[in-house]
């Protein structure tokens, strides 16, 4: 008689079923793998750029009525602290500016709300809670409904109202906000507050950054020390428009609202708005300052020396924070001032400026250490800015390399390249026609800026 095969079949049925049960047991009694759209692979950090200031990150004072602590939420990233939480003294002070962006994220359009009201300094504390590798943007109306989550669940938990919490997201654009990952972290946050902190606050809110940044200042008030600190965010993404990427700065001095945020918009555009590394405006751009009036100098009023004094260390520290930004960005290995002089208003001084400054033309001659003068020439010519052939002055560092519309006579290539060689380079245009001048700060293009961007998501 031939093989029974119906055996067979059931003794293979047999196994397979068995096979199916432990596979089921082992995934039952395994930890679920987080399949979340948002989680990325570790990568190794990028090297810490070049540029970057000497001595790493600031010996930063602690400003008075102000707290911060960091976790690792896993919004975007792993193995890396990625949230932030500032918690305010009652009384302090906020004002801020935020890009003008047409598709700007919800988190920046519930801050400009917030700040609109115009609501005065009262016995209410305030928060500000960041996250990095999600910038909630382009989300729907799924991102107002996570700003709401979050700074709702701090307003909750440090029992402040939720009109005086403010937030922000920076990282990937379009992505959904796993807002729940951060509520819950929001009690061990809280938990950790502390007045030495900024440091872990400053790593917390980096994308790609290879360094964190931070600067401040002391004046002498009347009746005591006034402290300013800050913290920044920026490295690729970089062409502001009211603000640059994320920066908080904290000071203790007390000031009325009005006049905050009258000193704050009075020094953006010498500052974040003279800065650019790739041209591209953030959809996150904010810059918020903070004054807890925890200092024991009297307060600042808009007529006083003090009040003067102030505003130039605020402004110092402004452009410390602006400066890193360009130092820090991506695959940057040249810091680049740009001095534009005799432009017929300040307006088209501006234009040359960023002209030269964006040109992928000039930027990449200069990581090449080439001595172009031509590009400048054609970003003078495309800028838009009332301009001369005949009257324009073009210097690399102190070396004259043209004027009245002709190289000079006595400039030698070798001299403009030695200038190129250094890290620190100076471009200077004069354009012959006016009084206006303007200053902004660039950096190279390389090829690390090109494998930095194209696995951005990855």
């Amino acid at each position: 008689m031939g093989k029974d095969k119906s055996a067979d079949w059931k003794a293979e049925a047999k196994n397979l079923r068995a096979k199916l049960a432990k596979l089921r047991k082992r995934l039952k009694d395994e930890p679920a793998a987080d399949t979340a759209a948002t989680a990325a692979p570790v990568k190794a950090p990028n090297p810490v750029s070049p540029l970057a200031p000497k001595g790493g990150f600031p010996a930063l004072p602690a400003i008075a009525g102000v707290e911060f602590a960091a976790v690792e939420a896993g919004v975007r990233y792993k193995n890396r602290k990625d949230v932030m939480l500032v918690r305010m003294a009652p009384g302090t002070a906020v004002a801020g500016v935020f890009t003008r962006s047409s598709t700007r994220a919800a988190c920046v359009l519930d801050n400009q709300a917030k700040l609109a009201v115009k609501t005065p300094a009262t016995d209410q504390g305030a928060a500000i809670v960041v996250n990095s590798g999600n910038a909630n943007a382009f989300t729907g109306a799924g991102g107002q409904e996570a700003v709401d989550r979050v700074t709702g669940a701090v307003a909750e938990a440090l029992a402040i109202p939720r009109e005086r919490v403010f937030s922000s997201s920076t990282g990937v654009i379009g992505e959904p906000l796993p807002w729940e990952r951060i509520t819950a972290k929001i009690d061990e946050m809280k938990a950790a507050l502390a007045g030495d902190a900024i440091e872990m606050a400053a790593r917390a809110i980096m994308t790609t950054d290879t360094f964190p940044k931070g600067a401040a200042a002391e004046i002498a008030g009347d009746g005591g020390p006034i402290r300013i600190a800050g913290i920044a965010k920026g490295s690729g993404m970089i062409a502001p428009d009211m603000a640059t990427m994320l920066v908080y700065i904290f000071t203790d001095a007390r000031i009325a609202p009005p006049l905050l945020q009258k000193m704050l918009s009075r020094h953006v555009d010498e500052t974040f708005n003279a800065i650019t590394v790739d041209s591209d405006t953030s959809t996150s751009d904010a810059l918020i300052l903070a004054a807890t009036g925890q200092s024991p100098a009297a307060e600042i009023t808009s007529r006083s020396k003090v009040a003067k004094a102030f505003e130039a260390a605020l402004h110092g520290v402004m452009k410390d924070l602006a400066q890193q930004v360009v130092r820090d960005g991506e695959g940057a290995t040249k810091f680049v001032e740009i001095r534009v002089t005799g432009a017929a208003t300040p307006e088209d001084a501006h234009k040359v400026g960023m002209a030269i400054a964006n040109s992928p033309l000039v930027k990449t001659a200069i990581a090449g250490e080439d001595p172009n003068w031509g590009r400048i020439v054609a970003a003078v010519g495309k800028s838009g800015a009332l301009a001369d052939r005949d009257r324009l002055t073009i210097r690399f560092g102190d070396v004259l390399v043209a004027e009245k519309g002709w190289r000079h006579p006595e400039y030698r290539e070798e001299e403009g390249a030695a200038h190129m060689k250094g890290q620190e380079l100076l471009i200077q245009v004069d354009l012959g026609l006016g009084k206006a001048a303007k200053t902004v700060w660039t950096c190279d293009l390389t090829h690390r800026y090109i494998d930095i961007n194209a696995d951005y998501r990855s």
